[in-house]
């Protein structure tokens, strides 16, 4: 029986993004291969309750030593300790967040590279942030067995930016969870009244609160909606992130400070109903590996408005208003659209049944149980 790591540190430390990701792909393995002996790595492990066991053949395999500890001890210190390690003897090691630790030189090595955000927008990340990327990520790819890209503009980049050869890459597309589906408005009604959400109509964006997700010229199509007579709020869900003083200044500044709301990192099982209870995802996005709450919003049944960049074509296929993310008023209107246009409002959500459709987490994990099988 092969024996497979795979870091699932990102699954525990995160809850939404890679986190969200990790988790998805790994369940999905687990109801799909019984045969395959996997060990999930945890780095700082021991600081919490671990999740339910996937299966007889998955074990947890936990250290104290937190993210942070390791990357300096791998990446900061140059100390060639193995990952084996902590992990045991493995034939295969799967690296799911950007950064391939020392492995033993007989262990095959995949590494998930889910975008280079901090090379094509360099100004979102912050300097230190986009130091050690800059340093360690083109190292891990050089390094890995195989690569794989979340979408085929990730793979792209890739090849144009650090020289990968193509066939080196696999693009591995995720998936959308089963929980997503339209939400009662009972239930629609009760998440409202948790995060203080009123009755207002609003809005809704998910994600980090970062220069990247653009939330500063969302916040000001939103100001230009208000000034047009709609009677709108903004909802953004997603935790504390980086550069972010400049958001909250452009609130003050429009004086938005009312209609937008900043509700933090909502719980999983409340997305559907944020998503339901949406007059429309806003996704803007400067740049995306691959953009989940764009799937998770259409099979809500909720419109979509996102950026034409990047992987978000690809995702979103024709079920979304797609608009240039450097455009206010581009932004503005595609919002405004949604609302007027009742017809055009009805195509976008049957459209959005339909493109969610083409994604599965189990289409993605059997996939990638090809991919461990033809590297062993």
């Amino acid at each position: 029986m092969p024996v497979v790591a795979i870091d699932y540190t990102p699954a525990y430390e995160q809850g939404g993004g890679i986190g969200r990701y990790v988790r998805e792909l790994v369940g999905a393995l687990a109801a799909c291969d019984t045969a395959t002996d996997y060990r999930l790595f945890v780095a700082g492990g021991h600081s919490r309750a671990i999740l339910p066991s996937l299966g007889s053949n998955f074990q947890w395999k936990r250290t104290r030593l937190s993210p942070k500890w390791l990357a300096r001890l791998w990446f900061r210190a140059g100390l060639s300790v193995p990952v084996e390690v902590f992990v045991g003897p493995i034939d295969l090691y799967h690296a799911t967040d950007f950064v391939l630790p020392s492995t033993l030189a007989r262990t095959r090595t995949i590494l998930t590279v889910h975008d280079l955000s901090f090379v094509r927008v360099p100004d979102a990340a912050s300097p230190r942030l986009k130091a050690y990327l800059d340093r360690v990520v083109p190292d891990s790819v050089r390094r890995a067995d195989h690569v794989l890209a979340d979408s085929q503009a990730t793979k792209e980049d890739l090849v144009a930016l650090y020289g990968v050869l193509p066939e080196k890459i696999t693009v591995l597309l995720s998936g959308v969870g089963l929980q997503f589906q339209c939400a009662s408005s009972g239930v629609v009604m009760t998440t409202r009244i948790r995060y203080g959400l009123g009755s207002h109509p609003y809005i809704l964006a998910v994600g980090t609160v970062q220069p990247r997700k653009n939330y500063g010229r969302l916040i000001q199509a939103l100001a230009l909606l208000r000034a047009q007579g709609y009677d709108l709020d903004l909802v953004i869900a997603g935790g504390r992130g980086w550069l972010e003083d400049p958001i909250y200044e452009t609130v003050h500044t429009l004086q938005m400070t009312k209609h937008v709301r900043f509700i933090g990192f909502a719980r999983e099982e409340d997305l559907p109903a944020l998503y339901s209870g949406a007059i429309c995802l806003a996704f803007p996005s400067l740049y995306e590996g691959f953009g989940l709450p764009v799937l998770e919003a259409m099979a809500c049944g909720t419109p979509v408005v996102t950026s034409n960049v990047s992987s978000l074509p690809e995702v979103a296929g024709d079920a979304a208003l797609m608009v240039d993310p450097y455009n206010v008023e581009a932004i503005a209107y595609a919002i405004k659209r949604i609302l007027d246009d009742g017809e055009l409002r009805g195509k976008l959500i049957e459209r959005g049944y339909a493109q969610t459709g083409r994604f599965s987490w189990d289409k993605s994990a059997r996939q990638l149980l090809q991919i461990y099988s033809d590297m062993l």
